[in-house]
């Protein structure tokens, strides 16, 4: 247990047990993103000092650089690091509760269903419907896409190996609805969809920034709550249900935290592949495979990746701005054959 600090609440009857390396890990996590976001502020076109872009985060210094930081830089990382947030928790959560190490929003279909859905907003209603309403698009395309596989993947309860299975059968298949609405759209609208199809959190002001924000503030919190039930579903749906857990529920509830992550991850930053599947192998071999220390480890690695990887997409190439998707999926497709090669016998 000396691994382990108690905290306890005096007024409230709460108290709990946090690994000290996983707390440790997310303070020195926390500094390190800070820092990041600091010095991809300071980068670009315009290169200003750190203390400056610190001073102008504020409202301080010239207004030349307030300008720059605060509207152009600032709203554009913060969307990177809380739409990598999002994608590193919601496939943390997948490969806990499915139990399959190849487990993420991007492999099983959801990310592709919220695709779907918003290639068919920015294609038949864009001209009608106010773009304010494409999150709302990409989060329903997520969520019917999850009960669609949930229904499919039924049969006296739900299996990891069937959930999985059916997940990439769906992923498959929009991808193949998707490329054949690009394909059949004029030029301009397939090339804007293609772009955002790419993953990119271009353009993203406070207003994107705010989009995202309540449902990360919302659904990570709310996954730290239910992080004791991954840990019981990852012994296997008997054991778990020797114990009094209620498996399906419980595995339905986590999944559609999932799904809402992702979903709002992709309304906001595009189809940005791999981050649920890269943050939480990380994090596993940082923290070990205890859920109350992967999700906040995790969750800082997936937001750290997003702001590197746009930062190296927007000052690297200038003067073109590459899609951050570009990037994340570069590192991940070898890193997810390293996956299939190591777990080939498994």
């Amino acid at each position: 247990m000396k691994s382990f600090a108690s905290i306890r609440l005096k007024k409230l009857p709460v108290s709990f047990f946090v690994h000290r390396r996983a707390l440790l890990l997310t303070l020195s996590l926390s500094v390190v993103s800070l820092v990041a976001m600091i010095l991809s502020a300071a980068m670009g076109d315009m290169s200003i000092h750190p203390l400056e872009v610190i001073r102008a985060a504020f409202g301080a210094g010239s207004e030349e650089h307030i300008l720059v930081v605060q509207t152009l830089r600032l709203p554009r990382i913060l969307a990177a690091f809380l739409v990598g947030v999002a994608l590193a928790v919601a496939g943390s959560i997948l490969q806990g509760i499915i139990r399959n190490p190849l487990a993420s929003p991007d492999i099983i279909g959801i990310t592709s269903g919220a695709s779907a859905a918003a290639v068919a907003f920015i294609s038949y209603l864009a001209g009608t419907v106010s773009i304010a309403w494409l999150p709302v698009a990409a989060m329903a395309g997520a969520g019917i896409t999850s009960i669609l596989i949930y229904l499919l993947a039924w049969k006296r309860g739900v299996t990891a190996i069937r959930l999985v299975l059916i997940g990439i059968g769906i992923n498959f298949l929009l991808g193949s609805v998707t490329k054949v609405m690009l394909l059949k759209n004029p030029v301009y609208t397939s090339s804007q969809a293609y772009v955002w199809l790419t993953g990119t959190v271009y353009g993203s002001d406070w207003s994107i920034v705010m989009m995202i924000v309540p449902w990360v503030g919302f659904f990570v919190p709310l996954a730290f709550v239910l992080a004791r039930n991954v840990n019981v579903l990852q012994l296997g749906d008997d054991i778990a249900a020797s114990v009094g857990s209620s498996v399906q529920r419980q595995r339905f509830t986590l999944l559609m935290i999932s799904v809402a992550l992702a979903g709002a991850s992709v309304a906001v930053g595009g189809a940005i592949s791999f981050i649920g599947l890269i943050a939480p192998h990380m994090t596993r071999k940082l923290v070990g495979p205890s859920f109350g220390g992967v999700l906040p480890v995790s969750a800082l690695i997936g937001g750290l990746i997003v702001v590197v990887a746009d930062t190296i997409a927007r000052t690297a190439f200038l003067p073109y701005d590459i899609p951050v998707g570009v990037f994340t999926a570069g590192v991940g497709a070898p890193f997810f054959i390293y996956l299939l090669y190591r777990h080939r016998n498994s």
